[in-house]
């Protein structure tokens, strides 16, 4: 089959994938009934579990640079299949948990690095086979995995309720094994030179040199890694540690039932995944930069909102979440895109893997904080302010980053190309 045909295949088949592993994001459905199950069996008063997600997330960059590395030599379809090997036997394994170190290492660890091998690879090489609309491109493989946090959930409680917690993680974890290691065998690599029909990559202009195609050695060496990989962090941070307490946040701040936080989470997850593909079609257009620089700006707007509806106020709440689950969402859909225009779609598997440490830190950072910050002052309130000055220093950083790149590329048509 032609590959520019084939290409969407691929990129179905890495939709499929993704909305597998993003029910790593529906960790709080299982987080209450697995604390009660580890309560009962050991004696002990387990209060809650948020540390196993926090592990979660933060080891994902551990595969994804490893899963690059593997994918340049042995190609995406085996990466997927390991990957998803090590996600579903975390899953499955999750249901036989005896304790906290026990679910520590099967979902934690075995779950998050599974996360972290797949999620790289099938976004990068996506990616790859779309040098004609990367954001694009981008903002869908990454909106499949953010919508899992919409359908995991229902699927997750209904199974809890008719079965139990450990059952619930059995048979989610099989499902999703033979589903990710049947759809690997559809993925194909790229090709070094590939290019779609109808398209021709830029030509550099006069005077220029030849768009750039960096390996993760000399994308080190370049300052605006580094201003890349803060403008990340400052991102993700809010969007994680609002994420992470979404359901606390609206009973004990607004005053809802539990019932009602669950529709706030549902609304959180569906901007996220929104914000993805929006905010990839329009970096498509302006530039990536300049989304950021946008996104930067609704941030701050939507963190204002939630810290002025401290007095209950529903409206400035449902406005505030919502915006943050937009931002979310945008700086996670244009990210891949934006990593393979700045270095180059060649080793964008490991450079990508390499930048998702910035979210990484974010997702560690941005819950513990903001959970630390309750507890010492019962307020949700300090942990806003917090955000909104990374925002302010994310959005001081794209204006940072135009000034840098400025004087080194020009952009043309869909990629960075030397003065």
């Amino acid at each position: 089959m032609n590959l520019t045909k084939k290409r969407w295949i691929i990129l179905v088949a890495s939709c499929l994938i993704n909305l597998c592993i993003g029910s790593l994001y529906a960790w709080s459905v299982f987080a209450t009934p697995m604390a009660e199950y580890l309560t009962m069996i050991t004696g002990n008063k387990v209060k809650g579990l948020a540390i196993i997600f926090t592990i979660a997330n933060s080891v994902g960059p551990v595969t994804m640079i490893s899963g690059g590395a593997i994918n340049d030599k042995l190609g995406p379809k085996w990466v997927i299949f390991i990957g998803g090997l090590l996600f579903g036997g975390g899953m499955i394994l999750s249901g036989f948990a005896t304790s906290i170190g026990m679910l520590t290492m099967t979902y934690g660890l075995g779950v998050g690095l599974g996360v972290g091998m797949v999620y790289g690879c099938t976004v990068s090489n996506s990616v790859k086979f779309f040098p004609d609309r990367k954001g694009f491109i981008g903002g869908i493989a990454t909106a499949s995995y953010g919508i899992s946090s919409v359908l995991v959930p229902i699927i997750a409680n209904a199974l809890i309720d008719h079965f139990n917690v450990t059952t619930a993680f059995k048979l989610l974890g099989g499902i999703m094994l033979v589903i990710i290691c049947i759809s690997a065998f559809f993925i194909s690599a790229c090709p070094k030179d590939f290019k779609p029909d109808g398209w021709n990559p830029p030509t550099p202009v006069s005077g220029g040199k030849a768009a750039i195609d960096k390996n993760w050695k000399a994308m080190l060496k370049d300052s605006i890694f580094y201003v890349m990989i803060l403008m990340l962090c400052c991102g993700a941070f809010s969007g994680l540690m609002i994420t992470s307490q979404a359901s606390p946040l609206a009973q004990q701040m607004i005053g809802m039932t539990a019932a009602e936080a669950a529709v706030v989470v549902s609304i959180l997850a569906l901007l996220n995944t929104s914000g993805r593909i929006l905010a990839g079609v329009i970096s498509d257009k302006i530039g990536a930069i300049n989304a950021i620089s946008i996104v930067f700006v609704l941030s701050i707007i939507g963190l204002s909102l939630l810290y002025l509806s401290g007095d209950k106020n529903e409206v400035l709440f449902y406005l505030g979440i919502s915006i943050v689950g937009l931002c979310f969402g945008s700086i996670m859909g244009i990210y891949p895109g934006f990593t393979a225009e700045q270095f180059g779609v060649q080793n964008n598997s490991v450079n990508y893997g390499i930048m998702f440490i910035g979210f990484a830190i974010a997702g560690y950072f941005g819950p513990t904080i903001m959970s630390n910050i309750y507890t010492s002052t019962h307020s949700y309130k300090p942990a806003f302010i917090v955000a909104i000055c990374l925002a302010l220093i994310g959005f001081f950083l794209s204006f940072g980053y135009k000034k840098i790149h400025n004087a080194k590329y020009v952009f043309k048509s869909g990629c960075y190309i030397k003065q």
